[in-house]
């Protein structure tokens, strides 16, 4: 359920604007075939590989998604930063028009508390293209945010049918399992995440306190 937030949003485009800065006039980035930014992403060069990364957020399609999740591991922080924001510009993306306007519909509803709504439309998307797994998890944030965590739960289990890759619904299921009170369901759920995308610091912290909370509960049971 994951997704980010305005102030990493924020923070990437700032990264962006002076890393473009910082290059020379004759090598400001230029508009790359998905072809292209696939190849980029493969470069020893840290900059190609930005650019590949920008161009997946464009160009990229769900059979692109390993390139980019391998790119979470990079050496390089921008690079790692961009294929993040590329994987959720990917996962947002169904290829039908109708969908996809629902989709951003969806979102703003949710986005200004307006939850029924929200579920209304994502439940749309879902009976228009149930294939497309973000609608889905769009919906399990929607309930978990309105506090219905079973349906949460219900609609986490479809986005893994369709995507066992995205870490937004795997620390979602943690999440859940937090408010239900079910502490190494939640540990098992993000450690399971984080091992796909390590650069989540909130799911890594998370974690250690997981881990602290579970060793406490067992040493008052002994």
């Amino acid at each position: 359920m994951e997704h980010p937030g305005p102030a990493m949003r924020i923070c990437l485009m700032l990264a962006l604007a002076l890393w473009v800065r910082a290059l020379p006039v004759a090598a400001a980035p230029v508009e790359i075939s998905r072809p292209e930014a696939l190849a980029s992403l493969k470069s020893p060069d840290a900059d190609e590989r930005r650019r590949g990364a920008v161009g997946l957020a464009s160009k990229g399609r769900m059979e692109d998604a390993p390139a980019l999740i391998a790119a979470l591991r990079d050496d390089d922080e921008l690079v790692r930063a961009i294929a993040e924001q590329a994987l959720w510009a990917v996962w947002s993306r169904s290829g039908d028009a109708r969908v996809d306007d629902l989709f951003k519909q969806g979102v703003a509803q949710m986005s200004g508390g307006r939850l029924r709504e929200a579920i209304e439309t994502f439940t749309r998307i879902t009976e228009l293209d149930p294939n497309f797994a973000e609608g889905w998890n769009k919906r399990a944030t929607a309930y978990f945010l309105a506090g219905d965590y079973r349906r949460s739960l219900g609609d986490c289990d479809e986005v893994i049918k369709r995507n066992p890759q995205h870490f937004g619904a795997l620390s979602g299921y943690g999440q859940i399992y937090l408010q239900l009170d079910e502490p190494e369901k939640a540990l098992g759920y993000l450690r399971r995440a984080l091992a796909i995308n390590p650069n989540m610091d909130g799911v890594e912290s998370m974690i250690e306190k997981l881990e602290w909370l579970i060793l406490r509960r067992r040493q008052r049971s002994i």
